[in-house]
């Protein structure tokens, strides 16, 4: 039985958690650490901290809030944004990141995936696909948190990072990103049938729905979201149901419960 990864995403800015809509426009929401936790307590199979302007400004914040989180959670977290050399790479995991995430970096120096990857092994190296549709159907990657488009096409990138060693793919879909309307199907079909790796899909889901669709007809063998955990954390009842063909997707379909943060932890 295949198992379906369930991934909280938090941006952050500076020492803030921030969610905006197609990686723009982002709105304070509080304290990224207590949110971490509260998604650990409430069953997420992983986090993954996203820097959102680290490779901007050519820095990277995240190391106090990395070590203070993974004192106090126990599930794989993943770390992004910033990340330019193996030097930034040896630093995010010894704050306590398990695997690290590259996107504008991979795309100006492809080396750097080949390098992690064999310095540190497939399984922590994840590589972050930005996508926009063009007016031809195309997808192209973006860099920058979204902001720099690439002459890099998102099917072939994805194939060659797989080459280069890289263990898994988080294929954002930009256009989808925020706004709840589901995930783009065929962005994520499209990258699944031509690589052998992981697949986690992100950008657009509102709904439980959403996340069985990208498993069960856009192929992701994970999920991960933003907005739909942040403004309404969820509580699992019970234990990962499976499902002997799709894996444990059913889970997503049971009735949830709700957890809200206090005042002090949420900002309104």
């Amino acid at each position: 039985v295949k198992f379906h990864r369930v991934i909280a995403r938090l941006d952050i800015k500076g020492p803030n958690l921030v969610k905006g809509v197609h990686l723009e426009g982002l709105r304070v929401l509080g304290k990224p650490e207590i949110f971490a936790e509260s998604y650990y307590q409430n069953g997420a199979d992983e986090l993954f901290f996203q820097d959102t302007v680290a490779s901007l400004y050519q820095r990277n914040n995240l190391l106090n809030i990395v070590t203070r989180t993974a004192e106090n959670t126990f599930i794989p977290l993943t770390v992004g944004g910033g990340l330019r050399n193996i030097s930034d790479i040896r630093n995010a995991l010894r704050a306590g990141a398990d695997k690290v995430a590259i996107n504008t970096a991979g795309i100006h120096d492809p080396q750097l995936i080949t390098d992690a990857a064999r310095v540190y092994g497939s399984s922590t190296v994840v590589v972050a696909i930005e996508a926009i549709q063009q007016e031809d159907g195309q997808f192209f990657a973006y860099t920058e948190n979204g902001r720099e488009r690439t002459d890099v096409e998102v099917v072939s990138w994805a194939r060659e990072v797989q080459e280069r060693g890289a263990g898994e793919i988080l294929l954002t879909s930009i256009d989808r990103e925020g706004t709840g309307t589901g995930y783009d199907l065929n962005l994520i079909e499209s990258v699944s049938k031509q690589v052998s790796i992981p697949v986690i899909a992100h950008g657009g889901a509102g709904n439980y729905q959403h996340m069985v669709d990208a498993v069960c007809k856009g192929g992701a063998d994970a999920v991960a979201s933003a907005s739909m955990f942040h403004y309404g954390l969820i509580r699992q009842k019970g234990s990962h149901s499976y499902h002997d063909e799709e894996g444990n997707v059913d889970f997503l379909n049971l009735g949830s419960s709700y957890k809200k943060f206090g005042n002090d932890d949420i900002k309104t």
